[in-house]
């Protein structure tokens, strides 16, 4: 059963103002995609998700690349991106989730890259992402992965920059309040594109092999994942700052890609049994139901 959130508050402030330190890129190898100019990072954004045949993958490439810029991290194929997420005994933030609440959020800790190579040094991203209505809102500070533990998991205040503060002792708040504990994992292969000129708010993921775990929450962890969207479908978003360009609404349908309300981690939650299968689960016998484009089976 869900738990009873009559008592939830309501969203905290995330207008607050953000520093605009520098920040160096010289060791930056991969992922990242939005690293902000400061190290504590905040925006707003609309979202819509699709599912759609990987076969058909190549086609949306090719007519994504001839609007959008490439993101320069995603040389290669992509890249990786792990996430570990915080939920209570009863699973709140899934069943908010669920329940279609108007303000819900959920905290994690995320790595873009080479899982492999993840080191108590490694920069990871402690987040909260919240849907306030029909905007969804990201809030995240990074940091090297043993002080992300040492605030995830020992629930210590740790050393940040003077900008970083009212951030992290919310992100201590929820811990300790809600005796917020790992709860799953997820990790995909992430191809972005994003807008440039008028468009430049705008952003498209292509993620594929969605996989995860529930257990051994460790990012650089040799654990067994496995496949909890099937490796046939790939999971499109499509994020604007205001609102999503005609064109690329239209692209979706000619592709017949089906809009879908999909939580990853609700899915790992699911795949792994800590709650019964939703409505919005997909199960390894769901083909979307969207048919293959012709373009995309002469790919093939």
């Amino acid at each position: 059963m869900p738990p009873d959130r009559s008592g939830g508050g309501g969203p905290p402030d995330a207008g607050r103002s953000i520093p605009s330190a520098g920040q160096d890129r010289s060791d930056d190898h991969v992922g990242h995609a939005l690293r902000a100019p400061s190290r504590l990072h905040a925006f707003n954004r609309y979202e819509i998700k699709y599912l759609m045949p990987s076969v058909a993958v190549p086609v949306l490439r090719k007519e994504l690349a001839r609007r959008l810029d490439a993101d320069s991290h995603g040389v290669g194929g992509g890249y990786g991106v792990w996430s570990v997420y915080y939920d209570t005994r009863d699973l709140r933030f899934y069943w908010e989730k669920i329940e279609g609440l108007r303000f819900r959020r959920k905290l994690r800790v995320r790595h873009y890259g080479d899982r492999s190579t993840v080191d108590d040094d490694s920069t990871v991203f402690v987040e909260i992402k919240q849907r306030v209505n029909r905007v969804t809102q990201k809030r995240r500070v990074a940091l090297p992965y043993h002080l992300a533990r040492d605030l995830c998991d020992r629930r210590e205040m740790v050393a940040h920059e003077p900008g970083q503060r009212a951030f992290l002792e919310e992100v201590l708040d929820l811990l300790c309040r809600l005796d917020l504990r790992p709860v799953a994992m997820t990790g995909y292969q992430r191809e972005a594109f994003v807008g440039r000129g008028a468009e430049a708010g705008l952003r498209v993921t292509v993620d594929q092999r969605v996989r995860g775990r529930d257990r051994d929450f460790d990012l650089g962890a040799d654990a067994e994942n496995r496949l909890i969207i099937p490796a046939r479908l790939a999971v499109v978003e499509l994020k604007a700052n205001e609102r999503v360009p005609y064109w690329l609404t239209d692209l979706a349908a000619e592709l017949n890609m089906s809009v879908v309300r999909i939580s990853k981690y609700c899915q790992s939650v699911e795949a792994f049994g800590r709650a019964p299968r939703s409505v919005f689960h997909v199960s390894d016998d769901d083909s979307s139901g969207a048919p293959v484009p012709a373009a995309a089976r002469s790919e093939a």
